[in-house]
């Protein structure tokens, strides 16, 4: 049975804060009307499950796949409840979102229930206005700071607020309380979870006048405290005349690279694990052994390459950018 690069069908979902500017920046088309603040690009979680867009399996879902490759598509990387072991999302935030965090292996242990483990790490891919996200707390917040700031509505004095722009990239582990900012538009990886504790929605009322649910038992549970704010991890380049690829960030659960090729590289891809690549500019064909159609693949396109890729040969149409998601072995 033939493996090929499988160009995925997004999951959009629909976000009051969300905008539009997947369809600025990319050319991506999206529901007219519709504010699209999540783009779950490779999902197999039971809220979402992306499908095929083209090729022999065009319509297919992701965790059939997952189930009739096995191996040949992850690689020996173990599958997370029998699904897909990562999520790769686009988030497209024009109002900042709200204050939340993600609980580790001993928080999920005490919550129970469906509480699952949620590393995630954010690449800046555009930035308007006063840019900046909220990630850690700020030195000296404790706890019972913390919880005294929740009860007076200023939970934003206890938060490191972190200016950024373009190219930056930030990893945020479990634990860390964080907020995606207003005007950033950002390529998230992060391992296969939607459990998120709200702590804080910067006293907004729904359309009902009514303030949204919050979590803070559940957050307070999650939250390092005492830990020192997150930085930008120490990137590693590797380059020749026609790539670079440069290591943004690492943890055990996936690891992800910015990768450059120049126009009119050509090379027949030594793929000897799953690779996920989110095109951020560029255009660049891939062409199978088996295949009567290359893939081709553009500005806000997202493929998974498997880990048994049969023959294939990568060529860049235009200087061509991508985020490049791996789990390691």
């Amino acid at each position: 049975m033939s493996t090929y690069p499988l160009l995925m069908e997004p999951v959009l979902l629909p976000k009051i804060w969300g905008g539009r500017n997947l369809e600025r920046v990319f050319g991506r088309a999206l529901p007219p009307g519709e504010k699209i603040g999540e783009s779950w690009e490779v999902t197999d979680l039971p809220q979402g499950v992306s499908t095929v867009a083209a090729g022999p399996d065009a319509g297919r879902s992701l965790h059939d796949l997952v189930e009739a490759w096995g191996p040949r598509l992850v690689g020996p990387v173990p599958l997370v409840e029998g699904r897909f072991p990562l999520l790769i999302k686009f988030l497209d935030a024009e109002d900042v979102l709200s204050v939340q965090v993600h609980p580790d292996e001993a928080a999920c242990r005490q919550l129970g229930g469906d509480a699952r483990v949620k590393h995630e790490a954010w690449y800046v891919i555009e930035t308007r206005g006063d840019a900046a996200i909220y990630a850690g707390l700020k030195i000296g917040a404790t706890r019972e700071a913390f919880q005294a700031a929740v009860t007076d509505g200023a939970v934003e004095r206890t938060l490191q607020r972190i200016p950024v722009k373009a190219g930056d990239c930030y990893y945020l582990p479990s634990g860390t309380v964080h907020a995606l900012g207003a005007g950033v538009l950002v390529a998230e990886v992060q391992t296969p979870s939607d459990t998120t504790y709200r702590v804080f929605d910067w006293n907004r009322l729904g359309d009902d006048g009514k303030p949204r649910k919050l979590h803070v038992q559940e957050a307070i549970t999650c939250i390092h405290f005492g830990e020192a704010p997150p930085t930008q991890q120490p990137r590693r380049h590797e380059a020749d005349a026609w790539t670079t690829t440069t290591r943004l960030a690492a943890c055990p659960r996936f690891v992800m690279d910015k990768v450059h090729a120049v126009e009119g590289f050509e090379k027949k891809l030594d793929v000897d694990q799953m690779l996920i690549w989110m095109i951020l500019e560029g255009q660049c064909r891939l062409t199978t052994t088996g295949l009567t159609e290359p893939v081709l693949l553009k500005g806000g396109q997202t493929v998974i390459l498997p880990a048994e890729l049969d023959e294939t040969v990568f060529a860049a149409e235009s200087d061509c950018t991508w985020v490049q998601a791996a789990i390691p072995t």
